[in-house]
């Protein structure tokens, strides 16, 4: 499919002719947004694939009127009414899921089976949320009390601002967005400005749904800087949850301006995660779930494999295994079905990633393979790198920070024990992983004094989780929860209610007054 292609089929045509588009949607397309226009790359060219126009001041305030107004009504329609509007959505993205997917590709540089896959993913959750429409459950309790009934039961919370990365355009926004909209809940989304367009195409996927029942101004969407868009978004007090993934500088930044208003933030930040390989470990089976986590989105996921803990005694072979493997990765254009390894985002990431190739050089980390531009016919203006190992000491100083980029270091343990030790001995707790055929080993990684990440696998990588479960980390990951398992409680507020089905008034705890 051709670019122009994609894009028209999208709702792009105007940016597949070399237009520019609205980047603000509250309850309709505002068609003339204040704030700057901005210009979104092909990573893998370098050239212009369109331009958005971001939101200004009362642009920001058109859309909490948007999302305010909708919520009044959405709450009262029932959780299963809300499902189903959530199921024609997703319908809506499986009749668009191969141009979005190609859109991913094009506009963030994944490859295209990855961009494919997060809309896979958005349809998962789409379905998820469906079935969590009619299980949104409350707890009943017995009363201490004679005659007293005492429940639990959960609201919407009311208008959420949802703020989403480059590295998963689309997904994120799922997660929250679906979720979020069977709890009741109505929201305003301010995605990477990298990654614009993608946005602007989901808001015309799921528009012609909502609207066509009434409803437009549950999904809003404000593209905008951090200024007037970002900082007014986390201190408005009319947005009581703020869901924000990204770095952690960001996240501290959200969860400090929030906290001091006494808002809700649900953080997904940095991760700087580890895979340990013991001696008892399929080295083959580890070998795959190696590159995938260290080189898929060119190392652009927050779950990618950061740091490889090689138990002593494969130590070498599998250094040398990893190395021949690396002199193979297929690096090109992302919608080349060849490629394994794609571009990085933007030029900004590449001069941090060869700024910290530098920086490890200089700590004493041994540079095995990788470490510089590549070369790719074709792509003279793209953002590649070579994927890269790096053997390193345990205390290497610039292992505790995340490269988002495809960096890692190769680390040699003794024993699970110190494996354990590395593995936690970083300031993120997103990922982790073990590779071992032993069950007391594979126990004690997921023991209380294991792991201390949020998601914590046995002989399986660390990027690539399921919807199913909740995903989120610990420690400057931030503590957020989003997708499966009980995370749609972070979106709603709990009530406990009791009743009193007597004509007496006992007080709890047996207390007399009076």
């Amino acid at each position: 499919m051709r670019t122009p292609d994609i894009l028209a089929k999208l709702g792009l045509t105007q940016v597949a002719d070399g237009g520019t588009v609205s980047g603000v949607y509250a309850g309709r397309w505002i068609e003339s947004p204040a704030g700057e226009t901005i210009t979104s790359l092909d990573p893998a060219t370098g050239q212009v694939l369109g331009r958005v126009t971001m939101g200004g001041a009362d642009d920001y305030e058109a859309t909490v009127a948007s999302a305010q107004e909708a919520f009044q009504r959405w709450r009262q329609l029932p959780a299963p009414k809300r499902g189903e509007l959530v199921r024609l959505c997703g319908e809506a993205l499986r009749e668009h899921r191969d141009a979005l997917g190609a859109l991913v590709t094009l506009e963030m540089g994944k490859i295209l089976p990855e961009g494919v896959g997060e809309v896979i993913e958005m349809i998962d959750i789409a379905d998820f949320s469906v079935g969590l429409s009619r299980q949104l459950y409350g707890l009943s309790m017995h009363s201490e009390r004679p005659g007293h009934r005492m429940y639990e039961q959960w609201h919407p919370l009311g208008v959420m601002g949802i703020i989403s990365a480059f590295n998963f355009p689309v997904a994120v926004w799922s997660w929250n967005a679906f979720v979020a909209a069977v709890a009741g809940d109505t929201m305003i989304w301010k995605p990477s400005p990298v990654t614009p367009l993608c946005a602007v195409a989901v808001q015309n996927i799921v528009n012609p749904v909502m609207e066509s029942e009434g409803f437009g101004g549950v999904f809003n969407l404000c593209v905008g800087d951090v200024d007037p868009v970002g900082e007014t978004m986390i201190a408005d007090r009319r947005l009581p949850l703020i869901s924000a993934t990204g770095s952690v500088r960001m996240g501290k930044r959200v969860g400090e301006v929030v906290g001091g208003r006494l808002g809700r933030s649900l953080l997904e930040l940095g991760g700087n995660n580890a895979l340990a390989i013991m001696d008892d470990a399929n080295l083959e089976l580890a070998l795959r779930g190696v590159l995938f986590g260290a080189v898929g989105t060119a190392g652009q996921r927050c779950t990618s494999t950061r740091r490889v803990l090689l138990h002593e005694s494969v130590a070498d072979e599998f250094t040398e295994r990893l190395t021949r493997a690396y002199g193979t990765i297929p690096i090109g254009n992302p919608m080349d079905g060849k490629t394994l390894c794609g571009p990085l985002a933007s030029q900004a990431a590449v001069d941090g990633f060869l700024a910290a190739i530098e920086t490890v050089k200089g700590q004493g980390g041994e540079l095995l393979c990788g470490g510089g531009r590549a070369t790719v016919p074709g792509g003279e203006g793209g953002f590649y790198v070579e994927p890269t190992l790096v053997r390193a000491p345990t205390d290497l100083p610039m292992m505790q920070e995340e490269t988002f980029a495809p960096l890692l270091y190769l680390v040699t343990v003794s024993d699970i024990e110190e494996a354990i030790a590395v593995q936690n001995g970083v300031p993120q707790g997103l990922s982790s992983a073990v590779f071992t055929s032993n069950l007391q080993t594979a126990e004690r990684f997921l023991s209380y004094a294991g792991s201390d990440c949020g998601i914590a696998n046995v002989n399986i990588g660390t990027s690539g989780a399921e919807i199913g479960g909740a995903f989120g980390g610990e420690k400057d990951t931030g503590g957020g929860r989003e997708a499966g398992s009980d995370s749609w409680k972070a979106y709603m507020r709990r009530q406990t209610c009791t009743i009193n089905g007597t004509d007496e008034l006992p007080l709890a705890q047996g207390i007399s007054f009076g």
